[in-house]
């Protein structure tokens, strides 16, 4: 009986989850800075990383079923040591990514209401996105998918909104900020600073996996789990590229990098003769909204992150506080301390932002860090897929489609990509000034992979059965 009262999650809810968790309304803003070029690289990395990537998870998922998700799948290819670098690269970037989007939420707070936030409210206002959305991860998914799934009606109605208003300005009035003059406008420029966007677009694909441990909570895992990643994944390029259609018509390349999906509303509506009251009651509507999504994304992630991390403090990758769960089977303390690290980022990026600007520019350092760190995590996954297809002959009820050379390309080419991703992002040029620049994410990236390595000296490298 109470098997039966866990299975809440249907296929409408995992196909929301997947476009909740996989489309993140904060990144359209680096998305649209792109510019016009963005189109070439949606169509190439939408063929050469989303389509694999969202068959391997399928086929994956359905064929082990497990809450440990890319955890168990690396162990089961190549042991505990690596599932171990997998889970720290894959939960520490976790409240990095809560950090940042508590510093975002009091953004658009101030944004919208155009007021100045003193340090005991953002203290406040930014502590207390950090529990609430940590809190939310201590319950399973079947729980708190209304939160997950009310997040994907609010980011589908303004960010549809937002693209399809951008596209009315263009027809109404024939202005657009980033002009498309000729097809070479849609080409990228393919040196150092045109690929550094390659880890933008991959980052807005990730967290297909994460619908993978959700199975214990759905009543037929095996055909919703690929149904859901399909449907969930062509939505999501959607959504992603009308939003940030409407914010190239809206402003410039360098006002998408310092503005938001507010702003773009108002220009939008500027240009379209609408009374200010009106226009400021629309902004509003979409920056409550835009909060909303910003608590909907942790919650949708947390189930799969704290799953991965529970799963390697179970064969000593992590420690051993990440092992305990409720009487639901959730980690709840690896959300706890997801808590406990955001909380010290924030405050000492409210700290440091005191102190000087320069300082201030530090802490944002953490997002890219945060970026860096999923990106590796998931590098394994590839080449994990390629070795269970290989040596591992279970039957798959969902199999990727292809012979010998497709399913090597579709194993090679992602995985090349992640790591072109990670090298661009943290070396958009290699002139000594941009190094000095950049010196504290690259620092960053090496301190963490040195606390990578001393967590993997105490896991017994066992392979799973």
């Amino acid at each position: 009986m109470e098997s039966k009262k866990k299975k809440k999650f249907r296929l409408v809810d995992a196909v929301l989850a997947t476009v909740c968790i996989t489309l993140v309304a904060e990144s359209v803003m680096p998305t649209a800075a792109i510019g016009n070029s963005q189109y070439f690289w949606w169509i190439f990395l939408i063929i050469a990383f989303c389509l694999p990537y969202g068959m391997i998870s399928a086929e994956l998922g359905t064929t082990y079923p497990s809450e440990g998700g890319m955890y168990d799948w690396v162990k089961r290819a190549f042991g505990p040591k690596w599932a171990s670098r997998v889970a720290w690269n894959y939960w520490v970037n976790f409240p990095l990514w809560i950090a940042s989007l508590a510093v975002a939420v009091t953004d658009v707070v101030m944004g919208i209401f155009d007021i100045t936030l003193s340090i005991p409210m953002l203290l406040i206002l930014q502590l207390g996105y950090t529990w609430l959305v940590s809190l939310l991860g201590t319950q399973r998914i079947g729980e708190s998918k209304w939160i997950v799934n009310i997040g994907t009606f609010f980011k589908i109605l303004f960010m549809v909104g937002l693209g399809a208003l951008g596209i009315y300005v263009y027809f109404k009035t024939g202005e657009s900020a980033n002009p498309i003059n000729s097809a070479l406008d849609l080409l990228p420029t393919f040196d150092l600073a045109g690929l550094s966007f390659l880890s933008v677009i991959i980052f807005n694909f990730l967290g297909f996996e994460v619908v993978a441990t959700f199975v214990d909570d759905m009543d037929d895992p095996k055909k919703e789990i690929p149904k859901a990643l399909i449907v969930g994944g062509a939505l999501m390029a959607l959504f992603y590229i009308l939003p940030a259609t409407g914010i190239n018509i809206a402003m410039t390349l360098e006002q998408a990098e310092a503005s938001g999906i507010t702003e773009s509303f108002l220009i939008l509506l500027t240009k379209l003769g609408f009374a200010p009251e009106a226009i400021r009651i629309v902004v509003i509507a979409v920056g409550l909204m835009f909060i909303y999504t910003m608590v909907a994304n942790i919650v949708s992630w947390s189930f799969g992150v704290n799953s991965v991390a529970k799963y390697s403090a179970d064969d000593g990758g992590l420690p051993k506080v990440f092992k305990k769960t409720n009487k639901q089977g959730v980690p709840y303390m690896a959300s706890i301390m997801n808590g406990v690290v955001a909380s010290v980022i924030v405050i000492i990026g409210i700290i440091l932002g005191e102190v000087s600007e320069s300082a201030s520019n530090l802490f944002w350092t953490f997002f890219s860090l945060s970026l860096v760190t999923l990106l590796i995590s998931y590098i394994p996954l590839f080449l994990a897929f390629k070795k269970l297809r290989k040596v591992d002959k279970t039957e798959r009820v969902y199999k990727v489609p292809g012979n010998n050379l497709v399913i090597n390309l579709m194993t090679y080419i992602p995985f090349v990509l992640l790591i072109l991703g990670v090298i661009f992002t943290l070396f958009g040029d290699f002139t000594m000034d941009y190094i000095t620049s950049n010196l504290p994410l690259i620092v960053g990236v090496i301190v963490s992979i040195i606390i990578q390595e001393i967590l993997v000296l105490s896991v017994k490298d066992k392979k799973s059965n």
